[in-house]
């Protein structure tokens, strides 16, 4: 069976899966979900499977994007092909019979519900897409399927703390040209001119200024759990060669 944290704030089949309980093997063990690897694609398609059955979805219902950081949010009606989804960052859907599925190695899964209107979302949050405003675009995209922002119920998934997250002025100056006051975000880092930055509390301080009633981060970090989860920062300090991606994924009840 696939590894999975869920949480209860999402009344709706969710699970941010961890590395664990796929059949990938060597640097993508286990559970590697990303199908742009250069996994087996055999085993890929066989872990996203577990995912999907786990969540109660056969494998053609699982959809996932092509992500690039940005702030595209795509309504899904009816499931596309493995590998062929559009060029986005975020997803929302009201169909029980589709799950949403994000891939990260750092950057923050977020999932939606507003659980009395089984309306869902799911996106990927990097620093970029975070910044460009990815989080706010999938809940109004939630609303126009009828969701209440007030209602709505988000989680911030594994990904990079604070402690595990140096940058440099090109990503802080990013941050602060939009809202100076999110300097909060920034604690002194351990070499000159760098910073350790909190992704998870700054997609969550975004998702409170939308609206969103209800959110809560985790706690997971993936640079140090090595055991759970597969890690890009990880993989560069380490100059280490290709890695996995684990998936997060939910769908209306």
């Amino acid at each position: 069976m696939p590894d999975a944290v869920t949480h209860d704030a999402l009344d709706a089949p969710h699970g941010f899966f961890t590395r664990r309980g796929g059949v990938s093997a060597g640097a993508f063990a286990s559970l590697n979900c990303s199908l742009s690897s250069p996994d087996d694609p055999a085993s890929v398609r066989a872990n996203r499977a577990r995912v999907a059955h786990a969540i109660g979805v056969p494998p053609e219902r699982l959809v996932g994007l092509t992500q690039v950081h940005g702030t595209a949010v795509i309504t899904v009606t009816e499931p596309w092909a493995a590998g062929a989804g559009p060029k986005a960052d975020a997803m929302v859907t009201d169909r029980p019979d589709v799950a949403l599925g994000i891939v990260t190695a750092d950057c923050a899964p977020v999932l939606f519900v507003d659980a009395g209107r089984n309306i869902v979302g799911a996106a990927h949050a990097g620093w970029r897409g975070a910044v460009a405003g990815v989080l706010e675009a999938t809940v109004h995209a939630m609303a126009k399927l009828g969701a209440n922002p007030a209602a709505v119920a988000a989680v911030i998934g594994p990904c990079i703390a604070q402690p595990s997250y140096e940058v440099a002025a090109d990503l802080r100056d990013a941050v602060l040209a939009r809202c100076a006051d999110d300097s909060v975000f920034f604690a002194p880092g351990r070499r000159p001119e760098r910073w350790q930055f909190n992704l998870s509390g700054y997609c969550a301080a975004r998702l409170r200024a939308a609206g969103v009633a209800h959110v809560e981060v985790t706690g997971h970090d993936t640079v140090t759990q090595e055991d759970q989860f597969f890690s890009h920062r990880r993989r560069t300090l380490l100059q280490a060669g290709p890695i996995g991606h684990q998936i997060s994924v939910i769908r209306p009840a």
